[in-house]
Order: structure tokens, then sequence, then C-alpha cells
């Protein structure tokens, strides 16, 4: 090799170097927002953990060996779940960034056909998003045949992502009354005691204030979340220390898991049903994985294992040192184990830290809830996006103000934080249980492990869960009921809404309108076409959907173009801009009849723009384009129209453009300096100011003109023209206006889900045009009743 060669080879350590110093610094920055945000819950766990756990008949074993044996078992409940399961395992499972049991869901659901929901084939095209090409549902073991073959244990995989995802509400409900009533209980041991009922009327003013305060956004108090628990965190580690060396420093020993057994060995079933109070040392794991979509995992890994765990295990360690020596103290163990010279700062940072620990579970429910609709499992509810910065802080006022008197009734209701304490376990413990299951199904199906590694998985951690779950049963009649009864109302809600859109979509796939017909009545379609460009809203991806033929025979005229839109959710958190539309023709050019299916994650913002029609529009146009440089489909092979679709995006556009643009600003109806300018279709997917204070005075309009080109198709040009002579004329946004009742030969059960349960929650949600942002006065509605 010659000398030149050599020294030409650059140095991989110090270009990696400063590459890996940025990786770790946003990280660490991550690792510090992440503490407000993901770990307010579980590090408020203190509060509560020992006067849950000593409560009942294990009052009778209050005794040193039983104070060192609970700790023993909260250090091993903190070290196998959160930091094994989640840091070392859960984590690794995003989809794309995001985390929680729909995550995995859609996750398992790209990788094999698990989904009940609509067929989504047509709509998954080409999705740069997926991590793994579409021959990955090509083959698939015996395992996954036999899944994909029996509808019932698709159904039965679905109800169980329900069930998980009804018990993170349910946490939602629980998590702002015991953090909340737990934080101000300190003031039952001042010298001015408040009384039970005192304390209630406290909380409940604190509770009211935080759903009141939803509306303005997480963002504009976020910043001083991370700060209010670093300094908690900081407290709890410093007060556990100190107790440590003060009261007992042989507690180090209770780290070896011979106490548990010397726990169990004297305390029997009492000491076996006492576990719900130690699963409340591990509520808000679940947490860990549901906001991953805000942070990496690594920065969550980061600040769990060097921060959270740490000081969580020294302040149990001191809790536990200061109760073997006084037994007396358990009811108010945390309060009392503070010295009297820091009592009401800690007592303040203790409030401040619960309520960021409720508002942390809050948002995520909001999220969930959010998930939940877009993937069809929610009926619509109106979603305020409240920071233009920080991507996916949303507010829905319906489940807030719902949330906001479940957690009132909670409160009033138990007035005591060991019976919402057991409510709250059981429904921690039954999020983690699910996604043990989902994650070994992932551990097979996306990761292409063994079943028999997944078995192992599955048997350590169900066993380890199994006890927890199975004491915080024995729980039920003392306040477990609670989450129990929301999420069995929760998910009935949500599966009623997902049966009734399936059978409304079933009913679209069987009764399409035929191509055959269509060509029959040719391009007029038997009426007369007026300018303008309607625009068709179904839910089917192909075909023309039967109330279609409800339009043509109903209205003497329709537009001159005719754009079928399907908006679609798809199993990915987010699809990039560049890939948002699928375009295509259903008849033959003369028609002017096409295709355009809207494609959306179920994370993504829907943002009331304004831009749609134009977008659309330019869409159309590229496809227009596009398929001028193609072979011609012949009068033989008009039936495979309906068929073709393609990606319109920044990539397809061609270097040479057909159009001109010229773009007007108005303020507040005044026309402003007009400037108009040729660009390329390219640089008109540039997004619009993001500027809500001057949507209202700012008005954006685009105009259209086909550019002079002497090379031109003629039958392009003239399909140009067409397209921007309707454009100019108007758009109309036509929709069918469904009743949807079970057939008279169908079950009492099923005439009940649909005709009671499916119309009642039909009728009391967002209409689909407001969901969609549907101007009401370019709106036409067609009336008709679906028999499924």
């Amino acid at each position: 090799m010659e000398p030149d060669s050599v020294i030409s080879v650059p140095s991989p350590s110090r270009n990696a170097s400063p590459l890996l110093w940025v990786n770790l610094s946003r990280n660490l920055i991550l690792a510090y927002q992440s503490l407000g945000v993901v770990y307010g819950d579980l590090s408020t766990s203190p509060l509560y953990v020992y006067s849950s756990t000593f409560i009942g008949k294990l009052q009778k074993h209050q005794n040193e060996d039983a104070i060192f044996g609970a700790f023993s078992l909260i250090f091993w409940t903190l070290t196998l779940i959160p930091l094994l399961k989640y840091v070392f395992i859960v984590l690794s499972a995003d989809d794309n960034g995001e985390g929680g049991p729909f995550a995995l869901y859609s996750l398992l659901c790209r990788h094999a056909k698990f989904n009940l929901l609509p067929n989504q084939q047509a709509a998954d095209e080409e999705l740069s998003a997926y991590k793994y090409g579409p021959s990955t549902q090509a083959t698939g073991s015996p395992l996954k045949r036999f899944l994909e073959k029996h509808k019932k244990l698709r159904t039965a995989l679905l109800v169980v992502v329900l069930f998980g995802a009804a018990m993170v509400i349910g946490d939602g409900v629980l998590t702002p009354a015991i953090s909340v009533l737990s934080s101000v209980s300190g003031l039952q041991i001042t010298e001015k005691k408040l009384t039970s009922g005192e304390l209630v009327v406290l909380a409940c003013v604190i509770l009211v204030g935080l759903f009141a305060l939803q509306h303005v956004g997480t963002h504009r108090v976020a910043f001083m979340f991370a700060p209010v628990v670093i300094i908690w965190l900081v407290s709890i580690f410093s007060i556990g220390l100190y107790n440590i060396i003060h009261w007992n420093p042989k507690i180090v020993h209770a780290i070896s898991p011979y106490y548990i057994i010397k726990f169990f060995r004297e305390t029997g079933k009492d000491g076996w049903i006492s576990l719900g109070g130690i699963l409340l040392s591990v509520t808000g794991t679940e947490a860990m994985f549901a906001d991953v979509g805000h942070f990496t995992a690594l920065s969550i890994r980061l600040a769990f294992a060097f921060v959270v765990y740490p000081c969580l295990v020294v302040q149990y360690m001191g809790q536990a040192a200061f109760l073997s020596r006084n037994l007396e103290k358990i009811p108010n163990s945390f309060y009392d184990s503070i010295p009297g010279s820091v009592y009401w700062p800690v007592f303040v940072i203790a409030t401040l830290a619960a309520i960021v620990g409720s508002q942390a579970i809050i948002t995520a429910t909001f999220s969930i809830i959010k998930q939940c609709h877009a993937l069809g499992c929610f009926p619509r509810v109106k979603v305020v996006h409240t920071s233009k910065h920080i991507f996916g802080q949303i507010y829905i006022p319906e489940i807030n103000w719902i949330l906001m008197i479940l957690t009132l009734a909670i409160t009033i209701g138990f007035q005591d934080t060991t019976l919402i304490g057991n409510a709250y376990g059981l429904a921690c413990i039954t999020v983690m249980f699910t996604t043990t299951f989902l994650m070994a199904l992932v551990v097979i199906f996306v990761w292409k492990k063994s079943v028999w590694l997944a078995a192992v998985f599955l048997a350590f951690f169900w066993l380890c869960e199994g006890v927890y779950l199975s004491a915080a049963l024995m729980k039920v009649p003392q306040g477990g009921w609670v989450p129990l009864v929301l999420s069995v109302i929760f998910m009935m809600i949500m599966y009623i809404w997902h049966y009734g859109i399936r059978k409304k979509y079933n009913f679209d796939m069987h009764n399409k309108v035929s191509l055959r017909w269509l060509l029959g009545l040719g391009p007029s379609l038997g009426i007369m076409r007026v300018p303008g460009i309607g625009l068709i809203y179904s839910e089917l991806a192909t075909g023309v959907p039967a109330i279609f033929s409800h339009f043509v025979t109903n209205l003497p005229a329709f537009h001159k173009v005719l754009v079928f839109i399907c908006v679609k959710s798809v199993p990915v958190p987010y699809v990039s801009p560049e890939e948002r539309f699928l375009i295509g023709r259903v008849c033959p050019r003369p028609y002017r009849m096409y295709r355009c299916i809207v494609r959306y994650g179920y994370k993504d913002i829907r943002r009331d723009d304004g831009d749609f029609e134009d977008q659309l529009i330019q869409s159309i146009a590229e496809f227009i384009q596009m398929e001028a440089g193609e072979p011609q489909v012949s009068s033989s092979e008009t039936s495979s129209y309906d068929g073709r679709l393609a990606v319109i995006g920044s990539r397809t556009i061609q270097s040479s453009s057909s159009l001109i643009v010229a773009e007007n600003e108005d303020w507040d109806g005044i026309e402003s300096i007009q400037s108009s300018k040729s660009q390329t279709l390219q640089s008109l997917r540039s997004a619009y100011p993001d500027d809500h204070e001057n949507q209202a005075a700012r008005r954006r309009r685009v105009r259209f003109e086909v550019a002079s080109s002497p090379g031109m198709d003629m039958g392009m040009r003239e399909e140009l023209i067409d397209l921007i002579e309707a454009k100019e004329a108007g758009v109309a946004y036509i929709m069918g206006h469904s009743y949807v009742k079970a057939r008279k030969s169908s079950s009492y059960l099923k005439k009940m889900v649909i005709d009671m349960g499916y119309s009642f929650l039909r009728k009391n949600c967002r209409g689909p045009a407001v969901a969609l942002n549907i101007p009401r006065t370019n709106l036409i509605e067609v009336g008709m009743i679906y028999y499924v």
C-alpha cells in the first residue's frame, strides 16, 4: 500500500468524539426534562407505601423484622420491574419512538395481520416510517399463521389492548386523588391538626384548580416541573440518608433477599395480602414507556438509573430505619420521619411534587384518548393543541371534566389513601401485566426471537407481577373494585364504538358501486356536470361507496371534478408531509374523477391551517403530470383504475413545472400588494407560517395557472385547465349523514349495542365534519340509513 493512501484515511475516533459528545449532551438535557414529566408520579410513592402496607391484619406483625422484610420487598420490586423490565427491555420496543399499549399493538399489526380495524393495505403503501419492509408479513411462523387465521383470537388481543388502555385512563382518575390527598395529610401531624373532612376539602380545592388550569397547557408551567421533582428527589434522598445514619444503619443488610423469606415465614397469608401496599412503590412505572415519544429511550434510562432509582432506594431505606425504632409512627411514616427543622419546606415541595405527578398522568390520559380515537376505538372528541412549540401537548375538554368529576367523587367517597391505594395498585399492576403479554408477542413477531425466549420472559415477569396482582385482587372489596368498574365502562365505550364503525365499514365494502355501472353512465354520469370541485368523503380506500349512487339519484347536477377523499389513520405514530397524500383515478380521464387517501399517524396533529384545498389541487396536478409520462391505460383495462395510487410529495416532482402560482394575502379584507411568482411544485410544499394570532386577520389565497409549454401533452393541458377552472368555481364538501341500525333479524344483544349504545355515542360526540375541520358553508350532507 502506498504511503499517501495510509495518510488519507481519517481517524474514526477523532471524528466520532464530537458526535458522541453532542449526542450525550442532548440525552442529558432530555433526561433532565424527563424528571418533571415522567417521574413525578413514581417519585411521590414514598408518601404512602409503608402506611398502606402495614394496615389491616399486618398490624399485629409490626416489628423490626417485618420492617426489614418490607424494605427488601420494595428494593427488589423496584429492581426487577422498573429497572430490569422497563429500562433494559421494554424501552427497546418503541414504535418509531413512541410507547404505550397502543404503540405495541400497532407494532404487532404491522408485522402480522392482527388488525380488526378496516383494511388499510391501500393506505399503508410505501410508508417509509415502517422500520421493516412489507415482506415481513409475507411469511411467518405457524404460531403467527394460527393467530391470523382465527378472528376470535385477534378480537381477544384487541380486547386486551383496550382493557390496558382503559386501566391507564383509570390511573388518570386515581393518581391525582391519592397524590394530592397524601401530600396534604402532613397537616394532620402538626400542632394545629386538621380533621379528615378539612383535609378532603383542601384536597378537592387543589384538584379543582389543577383540572381548571388544564386548558392553558402544560407548556406554561413545564419550566418548573423538572426543578420541583429534582428538589423533591434531593430532599427525600437527604432525609433517607439522615434516617439511615441516625436511626438504624443495619437496615443496609435488608437488601438481601433473605429478609423477604423471613418476612413471609413470619407473616404468612397476612404478608401476602400486604403486597398490595408494596405494589404502590412502582406505581407510575408505565409512564416511562408511555412518554418515551417526548424524549428518548436513553434519556429515560439515564434519569431512572442514575437519579430516580438511587433516591427512591435511599428514601425507602431511611423510612424503614426510622420505623424500626418508631413502630407507632407507621400511619404517617413519611412526614414523621422528616426532621422538624425542614418539615414545612419538605411539605410544600411534597405538595408541588404531587401536583406535578398528577399533571403528568392527566396529560398521558389525553394522549391515550387521542390514540384510541385515531385507531377507531373512541368517539370523536374535541382536541385542543395547547402548544405551538412542544409537539403532542393536547387538551380534551370533555375528558378533562369527566376526569375531574370522577377524581372528586373518589376523593370525597373514600377520604382514605389506603382505600384509594388499593384501587390505584390494581390499576397499575393490570397495565404492567398487559404490557408483559404484548411484549412477549413483540419478541416473537417483531424481534424474530425464539418462542422459548418469549416464554421465559413471559413466565418470569408474569410470576413476579402475578403475585402482586393476586394480592391486589384480594382487596377488590376494599376499594379495588373502582378501577375494574372504570375500566369496564371505558372499555365498553371503546369496543361499542369500534364495533359500530367496523359494521358500517363492512356495509360499505359489500355494497360498493359497480365500476361498470359508472362507465355505463358515461362521463356526464347521466346528469349535468357543473363547474366546481366536489370532495366526497368516504371511509373506503378502494372502490366507490354506496352513498355515491344516492348522491347521483337525488341531486340534479354534480360538479365537473369529483375527488373521493378517504382520511385514514395508519398504524405508525407520524406520517411525513411528503407521504401524506395517495392520489389515483377512479375512472378514465374524461370522467375527471380522482381518489385521494389522506394518511395520518395515530399521534399526528391535524391542524386547521386552511391549506388543505391548495395542497390537494397541487397533489392532483402532480399526479396528472406524472401520469402523462407513463403508458396510458387502454379501454379494456379500465377496471384497474381504482387500484392505481401514487404517493405524491416533493420526492416525485420533476424539475420542470407546468403550473404558475400567484399568491395574494388579505389583511382584514383589504388586499395587500400582490406578488406573483413562478414556482416549481416542490417549493409549494413548504409549510405556511403557524401564526394562530394572525390567522383570523390574514388570509392567504393561491391562484393556479397552466404554464405555456410547447412540448406539453394536450390531454394533460386540458385536464389541468379543467382542474384549475373547477378550483376557481368553488369547492364543495359532500358527506353522508348516516344512521346505523341493526337489521330486524339481528339478535337482541346486537340491537342493543347498535341501536342504543352506538347511536347514543354517535349523537353525543362531535360530528365528522367538525372533526375534519370542514367549513359548514361549503358542506352538503345527504342522509342514508345503514342496516348492518
